[in-house]
């Protein structure tokens, strides 16, 4: 149940992150709900592998290279889900730090797993 609720969360989340900034289009709440899928399962799979692989550079920028995975993976998926758009990746880099500030604070009104 907690799983479908982080789900929805995070469509809405994409779905404000389109409103608020121009950059990131969204058609409906369909794409944005196989949007929301497709980030969670490339956060969960494809993110951790480059984390590793990209290690040194990461440590070289003190992590910010973690933001360039992130917009990377924001932008890889746009291009996979149709009706979900970035214009570019700066585009990306901003939808994706607004995506997770916004998921953030939609989580918080969950309760806790008890």
């Amino acid at each position: 149940m907690r799983f479908l609720l982080v789900w929805i969360l995070n469509a809405v989340a994409l779905l404000i992150v389109a409103y608020l900034f121009p950059g990131v289009q969204v058609l409906d709440w369909k794409a944005a709900a196989i949007a929301a899928l497709v980030l969670g399962l490339v956060n969960a799979l494809v993110k951790p592998i480059l984390v590793i692989l990209t290690l040194p550079i990461t440590v070289l920028t003190l992590g910010l290279f973690l933001l360039v995975i992130n917009a990377l993976l924001f932008w890889a998926v746009a291009s996979l889900v149709p009706g979900f758009a970035v214009t570019g990746f700066w585009s990306a880099l901003i939808g994706a730090l607004l995506y997770s500030v916004i998921a953030w604070v939609l989580s918080a009104i969950l309760p806790d797993k008890h």
